[in-house]
């Protein structure tokens, strides 16, 4: 099995890049898909935000073809292909689940965001970003994106109020997002997807003057780059 491990992944990650050909893409769940009517939730991104997809599929496409030609033995990347394949044949399905069951979509994006922060966490040093870098920034897109998910969720079912959704589940992703960086400090691709979420949200909250939610999203960017500049200036552990 595991020798088949990088082709395995090459094509995961081609048949994940090209599933929105398959449908008409997906721009957020609609208002109707829930008993609550859900217009711009606090918990969303705006939708310049989520451009970042472009550069992560362009960047697992260049990662996984690197891995398959040049780095097939290599233990590092070995190490984070089976739960990186996996994450990306769930993501390949994600957007048909989403258009039709967003209750089951967002069990599936956790899913995924788990497995990919697995990968992220076993990738080895080895040419780190074509290896461990395309996979971080797929992983912090994925948690900000579990949390936007379950925050639409709460307030599409009237669980909580959709601004005490926003509150919720931005601490939830926060806790996450610190939790996996200190696990890896030094890798900067991941709170830089988290980052850039946390910006849309302030982006999409301003015109409304949404304090509670600007407020938590700028503690949480903060707290994001400062671990990172942490890291950087404690240098590599002995």
């Amino acid at each position: 099995m595991k020798r088949y491990l990088p082709l395995v992944v090459l094509v995961a990650t081609l048949t994940f890049v090209l599933s929105p050909l398959a449908s008409k893409g997906f721009n957020g769940f609609t208002p109707d898909q829930f008993p609550v009517v859900q217009n711009d939730p606090p918990v969303q991104p705006a939708g310049y935000a989520f451009s970042i997809w472009g550069l992560i599929y362009a960047w697992l496409i260049v990662g996984a073809g690197y891995g398959f030609w040049r780095a097939g033995e290599d233990p590092g990347w070995q190490a984070m292909r089976l739960p990186l394949a996996v994450s990306l044949i769930i993501g390949s399905f994600w957007i048909a689940a989403a258009i039709a069951a967003p209750i089951l979509a967002t069990i599936m994006i956790v899913m995924m965001a788990a497995l990919a922060i697995l990968a992220m966490l076993r990738a080895g040093d080895h040419m780190p970003w074509l290896q461990v870098r395309p996979v971080a920034l797929y992983a912090g897109w994925l948690t900000a994106a579990s949390g936007v998910g379950i925050g639409v969720l709460l307030g599409g079912y009237a669980i909580l109020s959709a601004q005490n959704a926003a509150i919720v589940c931005l601490i939830g992703v926060l806790a996450v997002a610190l939790t996996v960086q200190s696990a890896r400090p030094r890798e900067w691709g991941y709170p830089v997807a988290v980052v850039w979420a946390l910006v849309g949200v302030i982006v999409q909250s301003t015109p409304n003057s949404n304090w509670p939610v600007i407020i938590l999203a700028s503690l949480g960017i903060a707290a994001l780059i400062s671990c990172s500049l942490f890291s950087v200036i404690k240098g590599p552990s002995t």
